[in-house]
């Protein structure tokens, strides 16, 4: 397909760029919608007048709208979208460093996004809009129980999902593992009571204690309430969840600073699930908490983590020790050029 491309560019010299150009600025507009020109431009790292001459081009095309509180991709800008990204992809050899990405952390499956979300101007949009792709491509039609983690990452994963989601499927939305203490926005119940409103699907909720004594929560698992929201838990046959950074997660969850203090001693760099891990992929510490465990992962049909930024390229690659082989990770660019280079 590269050498392909080198003939069109021989025979109209800068027609990849514009198609590039054009294509990243739609993409960008999609991302952060609706976004003024100059907040695209500062995202884009591009200059303004780059930005205001191909969005009047757009425009016109009919593929973004213009108002009062900012730029809109239209419902034909979607389709130029969709049907360019694979196009788009294999210009930019991007497959092939999703491909490298999944086979050094040795995964099923990579999809990477443009851009690094824990940057001062980053953005968790484009990795939220691929996990809505790859959700509508990989999850299977008919009925599904889809476990969710809470989180920041998670909780833009609930908003970028649509009712299209739904189409030949009865979903079934339900929270991983307890999380009652968190910040209400990003517990695990808001972001599956999310994602059920965003797809006209259905949910349950799991109202348990972010921490709890071994000899606390194991009664829990007698209560009625509990016990069913457990089974359609264990039940799941997709699992979406995100990657902490080990003190990150620890500062969040107000951990103790002796608890933080031998987190330290263990050189934790990453969280998921409860666990604790070093950067070889360790286990250095285990919080108890009811709901899915790492080792359940296995058993599931998709599993799907969603984690991004160079910041938080130790903890993914890490992670991907201890994560199940048919993982798929949608990551961005700052994580997988920090994770390669390694």
């Amino acid at each position: 397909m590269h050498e392909d491309w080198q003939w069109v560019e021989a025979i109209m010299p800068q027609m990849v760029t514009k198609l590039t150009s054009r294509f990243r600025i739609l993409q960008g507009v999609a991302n952060l919608q609706p976004v003024g020109r100059r907040t695209l431009a500062t995202n884009l790292a591009c200059s303004e007048r780059t930005v205001r001459t191909t969005t009047d081009a757009l425009a016109s095309l009919g593929y973004i709208q213009m108002s009062v509180k900012g730029m809109q991709v239209t419902a034909a800008g979607q389709r130029v979208l969709q049907g360019l990204a694979p196009v788009m992809n294999d210009l930019a050899g991007r497959q092939q460093r999703e491909q490298t990405l999944a086979q050094q952390l040795d995964i099923a499956h990579c999809t990477i996004v443009p851009g690094d979300s824990t940057a001062a101007n980053g953005s968790l949009n484009a990795m939220a809009q691929a996990a809505n792709r790859v959700l509508t491509d990989e999850m299977p039609t008919g009925h599904s129980t889809v476990a969710v983690m809470g989180g920041h990452t998670l909780a833009a994963v609930a908003q970028a999902l649509t009712p299209a989601l739904s189409i030949n499927r009865q979903l079934l939305f339900v929270p991983a593992r307890g999380g009652v203490g968190e910040s209400p926005a990003i517990q695990a119940n808001t972001v599956a009571a999310e994602m059920a409103q965003q797809t006209n699907s259905d949910f349950r909720q799991l109202y348990v204690p972010e921490q709890l004594t071994t000899a606390t929560y194991k009664p829990l698992f007698a209560e009625p309430a509990i016990h069913e929201v457990l089974q359609l838990i264990g039940q799941s046959n997709v699992v979406i969840h995100g990657i902490g950074q080990a003190f990150a997660m620890a500062k969040r969850r107000k951990m103790a600073p002796h608890v933080i203090a031998d987190l330290a001693a263990a050189h934790a760099v990453g969280e998921a699930f409860g666990y604790f891990y070093d950067a070889e992929g360790h286990v250095v510490s285990r919080f108890p908490r009811i709901g899915l465990e790492i080792g359940d992962l296995a058993a599931k049909q998709l599993v799907i983590a969603v984690a991004g930024g160079a910041e938080k390229g130790t903890a993914i690659a890490a992670y991907m020790r201890l994560a199940p082989a048919q993982t798929w990770l949608i990551t961005d660019e700052g994580a997988a050029d920090f994770v390669l280079k390694k």
